[in-house]
């Protein structure tokens, strides 16, 4: 079972105890003529992801519903179809229609809402595997497209409303790549709550709530990459799929391939390379036209790492060539603003790991080297030092590979990343076992930067 976090959120909307939502559904019951002796104990299983029988879950939204004076839907709660019964946050929405993308919105911010409270469930929760996690992309990609996203309610969205979330997105993927993902996300979610999620209850035509949702689904997949960054990995999940849904409501095919490149760079994470090489090509299928150079290089460098773990050198080399191709047609002032990641280099250092899984260490150490010689923000930097430090190694260059190291561990410094510190441990291990004294030295340098506690 799977925590249900928005029976959770709303019971805290609500301003109700456990024991007092108990009580309240056993004299609804009695209304309807059940006996019900339901105690907090109860509520607690329910929040652990247990669904009661019965007419149990329509009394909850009956209880619920009434304490916020608006309705509650099953669906709400996390206990119904959409939902999956688990309360994770974010639906299938099998229909995408102005009822269920409401729905949908009063899911997702539930969500948020859970994170800015840091619920500790939400830091440990699993990323879903099989049909669950491929569904979302399934359905980003098939029809039924949303025909009008516009929404009568309180307030009007504007252009600048919409500018603010834009600044906001940059201003946070700035934040990330000098601090990390642990320091960047409080602020991300915090500002999701205060700013997207009352622009997205507000009116707007269907035009300007195209850009809203486009604008705020930037913004959520950012929160995804700062709790990915931060090991919350079934959170991290959670925030791609909202993302991947408010990508196809804003109708933008290339945003929705940007997303699904973000759930590629996850599943290889995981190590469920079929999936990552799944994903990529509905990215590169769905989005068509629409891709940009630096999207499909990067999706096609991915699908050359997991070819090459998965032992298939023809596919992984044919896959390498396709991203390099790619790679020479980027033009930057051409590019999103998400894709920006795409930097000089990053195509380099996707291929030599992948070369080195193919066990070709020239090849790969070619790459790493110009990877580290492209301009590149510090948090870039450290994950290709870090590769080039590994490959030196190998090559029988312990010396060399502390130099690297040290240049490494310099600019992790005030990052706050599980990514990186995974990277700092990974070197800091090699460089100890290798025995050189410049090596030894290096790693008590590294010690230094894990001592501080994230």
């Amino acid at each position: 079972m799977e925590p249900n976090v928005l029976l959770e959120s709303l019971i805290d909307e609500a301003g109700m105890s456990r024991a007092g939502l108990a009580g309240h559904v056993n004299r609804a019951g009695r209304a309807r003529g059940l006996s019900l002796r339901y105690e907090h104990t109860a509520v607690s299983r329910w929040l652990k992801g247990q669904r009661p029988r019965g007419q149990v879950p329509d009394l909850i939204c009956e209880v619920l519903g009434g304490r916020l004076d608006r309705p509650v839907a099953l669906d709400d709660i996390g206990m119904g179809v959409l939902g999956g019964g688990s309360g994770s946050g974010y639906g299938t929405e099998s229909a995408p229609h102005s009822a269920s993308l409401s729905g949908f919105v009063e899911r997702a911010t539930a969500l948020w809402r859970s994170d800015e409270q840091q619920r500790p469930h939400l830091a440990t929760v699993p990323a879903v595997t099989g049909t669950t996690a491929v569904m979302p992309v399934w359905e980003w990609e098939n029809p039924p497209e949303d025909t009008d996203v516009s929404r009568p309610g309180p307030g009007r969205v504007s252009a600048a409303d919409i500018e603010t979330l834009r600044s906001a997105r940059d201003h946070y993927e700035q934040m990330y790549r000098k601090a990390g993902g642990i320091a960047t996300r409080p602020r991300i979610v915090r500002f999701l709550n205060a700013e997207a999620a009352p622009l997205l209850r507000g009116g707007y035509s269907d035009e300007l709530g195209r850009r809203l949702h486009r604008a705020t689904a930037a913004l959520v997949a950012m929160a995804g990459i700062c709790a990915y960054d931060s090991d919350a990995h079934g959170l991290a999940q959670r925030y791609f799929h909202q993302a991947l849904r408010l990508a196809k409501s804003s109708g933008d095919r290339a945003l929705g391939g940007y997303v699904i490149a973000l759930l590629v760079t996850q599943s290889l994470f995981l190590g469920d390379h079929r999936r990552s090489i799944a994903f990529a090509e509905a990215a590169l299928r769905a989005a068509g036209d629409h891709i940009t150079p630096a999207l499909a290089a990067d999706l096609h460098a991915m699908q050359a790492k997991a070819y090459a773990q998965l032992g298939d050198a023809a596919s992984a080399r044919a896959c390498i060539r396709r991203a390099e191709a790619q790679a020479g047609r980027i033009h930057t002032g051409r590019e999103p603003d998400e894709t920006g990641y795409v930097q000089p280099g990053l195509v380099d250092v996707q291929v030599a790991e992948a070369l080195l899984s193919l066990g070709d260490l020239p090849a790969a150490r070619e790459h790493a080297a110009s990877a580290v010689r492209a301009p590149a923000h510090d948090r870039g930097r450290v994950h290709r030092l870090a590769m080039l430090s590994h490959i030196e190694l190998l090559q029988g260059e312990p010396d060399r590979a502390a130099g690297t190291a040290a240049e490494m561990a310099e600019r992790a410094r005030g990052m706050e990343s599980q990514r990186l510190r995974d990277r700092l441990r990974q070197v800091r291990r090699e460089l100890a076992e290798s025995g050189c004294a410049d090596a030894v030295q290096t790693a008590g340098l590294i010690d230094g930067a894990l001592r501080v506690p994230l």
